[in-house]
């Protein structure tokens, strides 16, 4: 028997176990599990993960490959776990990460450092009977043998994997009210972003300053505004371009923050930047930021295929979004940056263009802003600043009001 269907069934073994814990352990409880201690032991040929549990809880085990991950899909768990917790690797494990994958659904995504096959998963009860220990080890294994994951089918058909509905006509008419504005927080759930020396998380940065813009656009009176996510909960770029799409959005704003290497200045580059969509990146800076934004999916534990079809297609579809709505994206990203600068600090060439995924809208002009990087001391304390928060979203508030004011008095939208 091949090593590869082996694993296969020894996680559908595991996810049998699981559940019969679950019914014993929760049973008596209704109430959500949480997660308090995440941990792995062992070398490079077995590796344990164990995660303490409040509670048994149905759980499934799979692998991926491109990169190689295991995926531990869980029902609505809290995770209490420590700052920094998965940062750092062990073993077979580079690092791994945690959180909502969908609404009512968690996950972790281990990283691991080659092929590896899922054996003696379990949970059993902690010691004095005080909560659930959830285990299972993680032997290497070859490529071939493990292919392309026991997860693979699994993966494809998951709904955070659909095809994007952006690529559609939009399906909510234009009409001429108030314009419809989509904010985009990067991020989310699992998928945490950048981190900065303190833990603080990119995801959350860019949640706070997206509610608060919401907040300041609403008030306003003038857009009908909407979010791709309100809540900390994992949302697909291919959703993303579908929730933009559906709407109809005149304006989409996706924000992030952003974090460099030690190499590549994480103590002295700063400052807020402004992307635009183009299929050849600006400078290598901004061709290395768009290629991480677009691994998210990766990060969350989905299998991503190009779905765009041969270079051809691309090409075509590419000039179809620049004729339609590169001009009003770069005269949104100019307003941003003459608003921006009275209030943060802006990077040294603060607008750039690179092919990031959820620009890739026909039906609406789009930026991605970089609201400063986590690794630079003096920007994280300003990305932790709600004050700062509410003068970058008045900012971004005035620029759209500018925009707005521009396409109204000399110009029709696409």
């Amino acid at each position: 028997m091949r090593a590869g269907t082996v694993g296969l069934q020894a996680a559908r073994v595991a996810v049998a176990v699981l559940m019969h814990v679950w019914i014993c352990a929760g049973a008596l409880a209704n109430e959500t599990a949480s997660a308090t201690r995440a941990s792995l032991s062992g070398d490079q040929h077995r590796t344990t993960f164990q995660l303490d549990l409040s509670l048994g809880v149905p759980a499934e085990i799979y692998t991926l490959a491109n990169p190689y991950r295991v995926v531990i899909d869980l029902p609505d768990v809290e995770f209490r776990l420590p700052d920094g917790t998965g940062q750092n690797g062990s073993g077979l494990v580079r690092a791994f990460r945690y959180g909502l994958f969908a609404e009512k659904k968690a996950r972790v995504v281990l990283d691991t450092t080659g092929p590896v096959r899922i054996e003696r998963a379990a949970m059993t009860a902690a010691a004095q009977g005080k909560g659930i220990v959830f285990a299972f080890d993680m032997v290497t294994t070859d490529p071939a043998s493990f292919g392309v994951g026991t997860g693979a089918a699994k993966a494809a058909e998951d709904p955070a994997a659909a095809p994007p509905a952006a690529t559609q006509e939009p399906q909510k008419p234009k009409s001429h009210g108030k314009p419809v504005i989509m904010i985009d927080p990067g991020h989310g759930g699992i998928d945490g972003g950048a981190v900065s020396a303190s833990s603080l998380l990119e995801k959350d940065v860019v949640l706070a300053v997206g509610k608060e813009l919401g907040r300041q656009l609403t008030s306003t009176g003038r857009y009908d505004v909407h979010m791709t996510r309100s809540s900390d909960v994992f949302v697909s770029l291919d959703q993303r371009l579908g929730l933009s799409s559906k709407q109809g959005v005149d304006l989409f704003i996706s924000l992030h923050a952003d974090s460099l290497s030690a190499e590549n200045g994480a103590q002295t580059v700063r400052g807020a930047t402004i992307y635009t969509l183009s299929e050849r990146a600006s400078d290598e800076q901004a061709r290395r930021m768009a290629e991480k934004e677009n691994a998210s999916d990766l990060v969350a534990g989905l299998n991503v295929a190009d779905s765009e079809g041969d270079d051809e297609v691309k090409s075509i579809l590419f000039d179809l979004m620049k004729r339609e709505t590169a001009n009003f994206s770069a005269d949104f990203s100019n307003a941003l940056v003459r608003k921006l600068k009275a209030a943060t600090p802006l990077a040294r060439e603060p607008q750039r263009a690179a092919a990031f995924k959820v620009l890739k809208q026909t039906h609406a002009p789009s930026v991605l802003v970089e609201l400063g990087y986590l690794s630079n001391p003096e920007d994280e304390k300003l990305l932790n600043s709600p004050p700062w928060r509410k003068k970058i979203a008045g900012s971004i508030t005035a620029a759209i009001d500018s925009y707005f004011s521009r396409r109204t008095a000399g110009s029709t939208g696409p």
